[in-house]
């Protein structure tokens, strides 16, 4: 591993919304191909890499179910939009020459592989970046607790997740310009202050298998191999802050 990267191999969390870019809805080219050079620079740095990616931007299974649709089915479908982010993001990572998998935890042999812990291990071992896709393969989960399950499951050394913010903030910073932003938290000020980073599920996962939550701002060039070196403008969450 390259001296000066302060983590062996991460997680990193894109929620779908991530990769709209300015568009209301679906994918943005340019800003999916702009986050797989963000991907490569930090594979040259000799870290490994594994990603789980929302699906927001095509399908929320939570909207769904508020809007009268039976949740588990609307679970259901917003697991299915994060595998269609997922084949798009492997699809930019190989044309930035990156050499990429996606397994998916709803079996569709078809059209990527099936998740299997020890083979998405070796993948990485033989550096490729793994794209974990379709949350948990349950409904009721978030790809939050699936991005910490796959954390955990994978020997990460932290889970990055990327932002739309430069951290985690007391309120959004976009509505409230005099919000308190954080350099450094503790899993029980995230649960205790009730700070919307990730949901309960996933904040409790990592607290319990010592897995540091890293917030920075994934729209600025160069931050997430900036924070894997330790540097630039991030919220850390780790046990004893």
């Amino acid at each position: 591993m390259a001296s000066d990267a302060k983590f062996r191999r991460v997680l990193l969390k894109i929620s779908g919304e991530g990769l709209m870019g300015s568009r209301d809805y679906g994918l943005d080219p340019d800003t999916v191909d702009r986050i797989a050079r963000e991907v490569r620079s930090v594979r040259e740095l000799g870290v490994d890499v594994c990603c789980v990616v929302g699906g927001g931007n095509i399908f929320r299974g939570i909207s769904g179910a508020a809007k009268g649709m039976e949740r588990a089915a609307a679970d259901n479908m917003g697991m299915l939009a994060t595998v269609m982010n997922a084949l798009a993001l492997q699809n930019a990572l190989e044309a930035a020459g990156v050499e990429t998998r996606v397994q998916s935890a709803i079996p569709m042999p078809s059209v990527c592989e099936s998740f299997i812990r020890r083979r998405a291990i070796r993948h990485q071992e033989k550096g490729r970046v793994v794209i974990f896709a379709a949350g948990t393969g349950n409904p009721f989960f978030t790809t939050d607790t699936a991005a910490a399950l796959r954390a955990v499951e994978m020997g990460c050394d932290a889970l990055l997740k990327a932002s739309q913010v430069d951290g985690v903030y007391s309120a959004d910073p976009k509505k409230v310009p005099d919000a308190v932003r954080y350099d450094s938290l503790t899993f029980h000020d995230v649960l205790a202050r009730d700070l919307a980073v990730m949901d309960a599920s996933a904040i409790s996962l990592c607290r319990e298998n010592n897995v540091p939550i890293v917030v920075f701002d994934m729209h600025q060039n160069g931050a997430f191999a900036e924070v894997v070196r330790g540097r630039g403008r991030f919220t850390i969450i780790k046990e004893g802050g």
